[in-house]
């Protein structure tokens, strides 16, 4: 990964052709057919005009209703789209006047340039593997100290540009310093720095910096912006979400070098990977880091879609440095991206099983899908402990079945145990202030908000009708956590059928 940001470097700097060499698509070309003419004559069908395809060889050669070809490869005299970028009459002039994107004579020229070499169209370069290029020649072959230098020289060298003095040293240490961990060298650092006469000074000072946990924190922070991660959920009461574990990952991440292809395939599918580990089920939180709501009134489904989307166009963004927004009304006008494909990474990602809202006022639980971190020590012994119970159960079940239903028979002669007494009995018959009064002595009462309170032919003791913002809140009932045994009886009638719904949890207090 920390050859990743070489590569950036070394792809940020695009200019014109050397004089001699051959017009670039992807470089040259293709930036300016997408600025000036994709829009009317690119990839989206629906609004394409004149019947003209100009982001393909095939639609740019075709021949039009008028018998013409916007280009001829190797003819620009024969080239409809070199007549029209040349045209002085508005009426025919390309791009047309009210885009007022008007073309410079010498992108004009490099346009009529290109088909004359023979319009060579390329793939798009966000789908063409990166290739290896040996390093240009330089005509000051002192200055470079490395391939990087080399590359980075020859493009200084066409624009007629001298490379700056070297730094001196505690710029160098400062530059580098907050390059790679965000912080300042310290004076010892400096010092140090500037009194060791060792050939290998800087790269000793490089491979300290890498070696530093705020290395990790530096790279972490760029990723954490590009994937949305934040400490809250974004809507309305924007409730904190406990996700800093996967903050702590993409860190560790950083630090221990990890590749680039395990870094992305863990963070999009880790929990898809054969025995995937705790570790790689971690990272697909990234698939998690979308807002959620809330809010009473929110469509369930409506918003569920909208994570989805949220998913693929940071998958986009992330991943394959594209804008794939466009195509959730379209098929891309600029980028070979139909709107069939995005709703094939919308299904993909649509394989979670999660809900269009939070549960309501809980806020110490993550929802759905979550998992449980456990140490390195408390996964080893879970694990023992769940081969222990696998053992036990399938012995259990091998002395059941040598006994011939005589467990079944003993089972049946047991005399029913009687319940135990209730800690609390709200009978929905009667709201006192906003009380449901509580039929055991010495136990509090429940607070209503909202709802009504309806009688039911039928229902024993009155009942209460939900309508998404209702709240009955148990008060009586206080401290208490997973590891205690709790038995709650409640009688329920939905008038429809739903995929998922919250029908008790425990929360702080929401009334005082």
């Amino acid at each position: 990964m920390h050859r990743f940001c070489h590569l950036l470097c070394a792809c940020l700097g695009l200019a014109a052709p050397r004089l001699g060499a051959a017009v670039d698509f992807n470089r040259d070309v293709r930036p300016l057919l997408s600025d000036r003419c994709f829009a009317c004559h690119g990839p989206d069908a629906a609004k394409r005009q004149a019947g003209l395809r100009l982001d393909s060889l095939e639609g740019a050669t075709a021949e039009l209703k008028s018998g013409k070809r916007a280009i001829v490869p190797g003819k620009p005299q024969l080239s409809e789209l070199v007549a029209r970028i040349h045209a002085e009459d508005p009426k025919d002039t390309m791009p047309p006047a009210k885009l007022n994107r008007p073309l410079a004579a010498a992108e004009r020229a490099m346009l009529e340039r290109w088909i004359a070499e023979g319009g060579v169209y390329a793939k798009h370069w966000a789908f063409v593997a990166p290739q290896s290029h040996a390093p240009p020649a330089v005509d000051n072959a002192a200055w470079p100290q490395d391939d990087l230098d080399r590359f980075v020289l020859a493009k200084l060298e066409q624009q007629h540009l001298a490379p700056n003095p070297q730094a001196d040293r505690p710029s160098l240490l400062r530059r580098i310093s907050f390059v790679l961990t965000g912080l300042p060298p310290t004076p010892d650092q400096i010092a140090a720095f500037v009194a060791d006469a060792s050939p290998d000074a800087y790269a000793n000072q490089l491979d300290g910096l890498l070696a530093s946990p705020r290395f990790g924190e530096r790279m972490a922070l760029d990723w954490l912006d590009l994937a949305r991660f934040a400490d809250t959920y974004g809507y309305q009461s924007d409730k904190p979400c406990f996700v800093w574990p996967w903050r702590d990952w993409v860190i560790n991440a950083f630090n221990r070098n990890l590749p680039y292809d395990q870094f992305l395939t863990w963070q999009v599918a880790g929990d898809l990977l054969p025995h995937a580990t705790q570790e790689q089920r971690l990272a697909t939180t990234f698939n998690r880091l979308h807002r959620q709501t809330e809010e009473g009134g929110s469509i369930e489904q409506e918003f569920h879609q909208e994570y989805i989307s949220d998913r693929v166009h940071t998958v986009g963004t992330a991943f394959l440095g594209l804008t794939l927004e466009c195509c959730k009304c379209h098929d891309h006008k600029y980028d070979p991206l139909p709107q069939r494909d995005y709703y094939s990474l919308c299904a993909m990602f649509g394989q979670i099983d999660e809900s269009g809202l939070t549960p309501y006022s809980i806020a110490t639980t993550a929802p759905e899908p979550s998992m449980r971190l456990l140490e390195p020590a408390q996964e080893a012994e879970l694990q023992k402990r769940q081969a222990a119970l696998e053992a036990a159960t399938a012995a259990a079940q091998a002395t059941l079945a040598s006994r011939d239903g005589a467990f079944e028979a003993w089972l049946a002669a047991t005399p029913a145990l009687s319940p135990p007494t209730p800690s609390d009995h709200l009978t929905l018959d009667a709201v006192v202030d906003g009380k449901l009064p509580n039929q055991i002595a010495n136990a509090a009462p429940a607070t209503v908000s909202g709802g009504q309170l309806l009688p039911v032919a039928g229902a024993v003791n009155g009942a209460m009708q939900f309508d998404g913002d209702t709240v009955l809140q148990l008060d009586g009932v206080n401290g208490l956590t997973r590891h205690q045994p709790l038995t709650i009886s409640l009688w329920l009638f939905s008038p429809d059928k739903k995929l998922r719904a919250v029908i008790l949890h425990s929360g702080p207090a929401l009334f005082s």
